[in-house]
This record gives structure tokens, sequence and C-alpha cells, in this order.
């Protein structure tokens, strides 16, 4: 291993007492996961719970606790505990639901199988294009902003931790009286025309019926303008890459040869999401009755569905905070049902789909953490060295809620628990789809695709419209408005010296909001 500039070692994954915390920490996070998903249907952040906890662990007066005083095994701690709770609820307990719901419970396993290959795919895959021109480290992230920020100030304390402070309890103020201050928070740091589009795109969805009398949803506008911007954000994708390699071909004299890790990641990533859906084909049997043309369009289109999922899930996760990841599955499925795969190949589709971009995402807020702890790279060997002990971190969350999942899932299927979303989806599957949403479909992603071209790879204004077109929510517009308004306000009185001043603020809002939602979140699905 190469030493760092400062020859400081970064905290290991696999040293004993790490070890002891990430496996108990995993454990919680993914049965709060599974319980949560179930019961509410959706799944806060989990990742402050796992640095307090190691920042209370740093207090006890124990030889072996002594190493948790660094903000480094803090953000191990909340790496672990993150990437549990997401996997085992949004990766694995969601997309097993949906055949156990479709009556096909034969197909649970080998569902179960298939999806936590994926997930461990997403891990890999994001540790491999975090910090490429594809996902750049200096992307807001906003949720990794709002861990880093609270573990820098639970370590140095000073004015930064009383600005932090403030955040906080506006946070968790706004909160109890159930304003969405993360878009608050997210507005303050993500990019102003990103911001922009997202927080018009929540708002048209909320008013447009009661201004325009048009009800969106029923029209599919939200999901025919994401299919066009999701598809122009792959070819930009691909754009950035093959740009990069061409400069780096010339820099170095290499020829058409060289190519850009992130290229190589995206296409091992493909042929790895080419080889599950193979194995979920075979064991889930769906390829019984099906032609063989049909069979292997079925897995091109599963595999790719799963990859442009990803990278949409991923893309609007950096920007805003926030992820679409039903509704993009949902709009694969639509397409699915469109091209007339039969009913337990949807099932199939819909799962696998599913289970792609929530691991991918919340693991990019984790190394954003990092990325920040770590002195934004200004020691790459450290910065290397932090980075593979925070993925090795993350895979162990994984690890556990697989083990978590597999053994605890019959139970809750025997109490008829399973995510909400899944009905949705086994009702799309059942009513199909008419030629007349088709070209709804196709109608609105011309406009999507338009816009995300018009704004580039770095505004991202298709994907991120859309985005708040399918989550529609009138409150959290009006507060990414109220944000983006603060922020010019401090802008144009002190300029970007305030800049470092509020995004620390902003951590502590989108803190706030998250511990509020987890602690009433934990309450309300306990009463339940």
């Amino acid at each position: 291993m190469e030493p760092s500039k400062t020859g400081a070692a970064h905290p290991k994954a696999l040293a004993p007492a790490n070890l002891v915390l990430t496996l108990v920490l995993s454990v919680l996070g993914a049965v709060i996961g599974m319980q949560m998903m179930a019961s509410l249907g959706i799944v806060p952040s989990t990742s402050l719970i796992g640095a307090l906890a190691a920042m209370t662990l740093a207090r006890v007066p124990l030889a072996m606790c002594r190493g948790f005083r660094s903000p480094h095994a803090q953000n191990l701690a909340q790496t672990s505990m993150s990437s549990a709770t997401f996997g085992a609820a949004n990766s694995l307990f969601l997309p097993i639901g949906i055949p156990f719901l479709f009556g096909l419970p034969e197909m649970v396993v080998p569902m179960l199988v298939g999806v936590g290959l994926a997930m461990l795919l997403d891990g890999w895959m994001l540790y491999r294009l975090f910090d490429t021109p594809i996902f750049p480290a200096r992307n807001p992230w906003p949720l990794g902003i709002a861990a880093a920020e609270a573990i820098k100030a639970g370590d140095s304390g000073g004015r930064q931790a009383h600005l932090l402070l403030a955040g906080l309890a506006l946070g968790l103020a706004g909160a109890a009286l159930t304003l969405p201050m993360s878009a608050f928070g997210v507005a303050l740091v993500g990019g102003w025309a990103a911001m922009a589009a997202f927080g018009c795109g929540l708002l048209a969805k909320a008013y447009a019926g009661t201004l325009l009398g048009v009800d969106l949803a029923r029209i599919y506008l939200p999901h025919g303008m994401m299919i066009g911007a999701g598809l122009v954000a792959l070819i930009q994708v691909g754009r950035l890459i093959l740009e990069r390699r061409a400069a780096a071909d010339t820099a170095s004299g290499a020829g058409a040869g060289a190519v850009a890790p992130a290229g190589a990641s995206l296409r091992l990533g493909a042929l790895g999401y080419l080889a599950i859906m193979v194995l979920l084909a075979a064991g889930t049997g769906v390829y019984v009755g099906m032609a063989p043309g049909m069979l292997v369009a079925f897995i091109l289109y599963g595999a790719a569905a799963a990859f442009v999922h990803e990278i949409i899930v991923g893309i609007a996760a950096m920007h805003a905070g926030w992820f679409p990841a039903f509704a993009v599955a949902l709009i694969t499925l639509l397409v699915g049902i469109g091209l007339g795969f039969p009913p337990p190949a949807l099932v199939v589709l819909a799962g696998f789909s599913a289970s792609t971009g929530p691991a991918f995402a919340d693991m990019g807020y984790d190394l954003k953490a990092g990325h920040l702890l770590r002195g934004v790279g200004a020691d790459p060997a450290f910065e290397r060295d932090g980075r593979r002990q925070q993925t090795l971190a993350g895979m162990l969350g994984f690890g556990v809620a697989i083990v978590v999942v597999a053994l605890s899932y019959k139970s809750f299927f025997a109490n008829h628990l399973t995510a909400p979303i899944d009905a949705a989806y086994v009702a799309a599957i059942r009513a199909g789809i008419s030629g007349e949403t088709a070209r709804a479909l196709a109608l609105w992603a011309i406009p999507g695709a338009a816009l995300q071209w018009l704004g580039g790879s770095r505004r991202q204004l298709g994907v991120l419209l859309a985005t708040g077109l399918l989550i529609g929510n009138p409150w959290a517009g009006w507060m990414v408005a109220a944000g983006l308004l603060c922020r010019w306000a401090v802008h144009r009185s002190a300029g970007d010296a305030a800049k470092a001043r509020v995004e620390v603020f902003a951590g502590g809002v989108i803190a706030g909001d998250a511990l509020y939602g987890f602690a009433s979140g934990l309450v309300r699905s306990l009463r339940k």
C-alpha cells in the first residue's frame, strides 16, 4: 500500500472493534429498514444514527473504544448502517414481495438471490464510478454533506458546531410541523439550475390539477419525460467517457487502446446485470413458455432497464438528495408490458429493476461524507485507502442485509406485510398497458429529451424536472424555492466567503429532518 502524504493510516473496516460495531449496526439497520418499509413504505436515512453510535462509544473509557474517536471510524459506522438499512428495505425486501403478492411464492428465493447480487454489483459500481466525470465528488450528494458536517462538528466543536446545531434545530422544528426540511437544506447546497428544475417539477405536478384541470399522472407526462430525459442522460454519460478517453489518449499518446476506468466499470457492470438476468430467467423458470427470440429480448431489456435505472437514480440522488426509484422502476415495467412480455417475466422485471439504484445512491452519499472528512482528496493515498475501507464496510452491511432478509421475510409475508409499492407493480402487471398509454409515453419523452439535451450533463435539467414531476410534493417545492431564495440573499450580502458556512448550516437542516423522520417513523412502525 502506498504511503499517504501525512503518514496517517485510515482505520480498517475489519479491525476487531470496527467489525463488531459494523455487524451490530448492520443487523439493527436491516431490521429497521424492513420494518419501516413494510409499515410505512419509506425508509429514512440511518446514516447519522450509525455515526452517533460510534461517537457515543468513543466516550466509553475502555481501550477498545478509543478508536471510535476518529471521525473516519465514525464514517465507517455510518456507512455500514445506512448500507444495511437501504439494502434490506429497498434492494431486497421490496423486490421479493412482488412475486409473493402475484401468487408466485416459488419465485421468492431465486429473486432474493438475483436482487442480492444486483445490490452488491450496485455498491461495487458506485465505488468505481465515484469521483469520475459521470459522478464527480464535487457535486452535492446532499445527505453525504449532512453526515460529514455532523461528524466534523462532533469532533471539533466551535463555531462550526454552533452553525450545525442551529441548522439541526431548524430541521427538527420544521419536520415536527410536517415540513420537508431536507428539500430546504438540499436547495442550499445543490446546483442552482438543477434545484430550480427540481422545484418546478414538484410544484407543477402539485398544482397542475388545480390551476389547469389536468392530472399530469393520468396523461403520463412525468413518466414520458423521465423516459426521454433518461435516454439522453445515458447518451451524455457515453459522450463524457469518450471525451475523457480521447483527452487521455492525446495526452499520453497511448492510442485507441487506452480505456477510461469509468468506461471499463460501466461495461463490467452492464455485463454483470446481463449475467444476473440470465440467472433470474433460469432460476425463476420464466424461460418456460417463452419463444427464444422473446427470451433473448427479455434478458437484454431487463439488463438495460436495470442499468438505466441505476444511472437515473444516481444522478437524481447526486444533485437533489431525492430519487424517484419506485416511479422509475414502474416506468421500466410499463415499457416491458408494452413490449408484450408474459406476466411472470414482468414480475421478475419489476423486482430486478426496483432493486438497482437505491444501494448505488446510498453508497454515493457515504463516499461523499468520507471524501469531505478526508480533506476533499488533499492526500490521494489516504483518500483511496479510505474509500476502499468504506466500500468494504458498506459491502459488509449489504451482506448482513441479505442474511437478515433471508431469515425473516417469511414471518413478514405470513402477516401479509410487504412494501406498499409492490401492490402498484402487481396491479400494473394485471391491468396491462393500452396503445393510448404507449403513445402518451412516446409523446412526452420528446420534451424530456430536449430539456435534458439543452441543459447538458452538468445541469441534468430533464432528469431533475422529471424527478420533481414524479414526486409532486407541493410543500417540498415551496421549501426548495425558499432555500434558493435564502441562498441568493446570503450570496448577495456575503459573497462566496459564506459558502462553507451555508453548507454546514444546510448539513444541520438535512440531518435534523432525517433524525426526526427516523424517530417518528420508528415510533409509527412499532405501533402498527
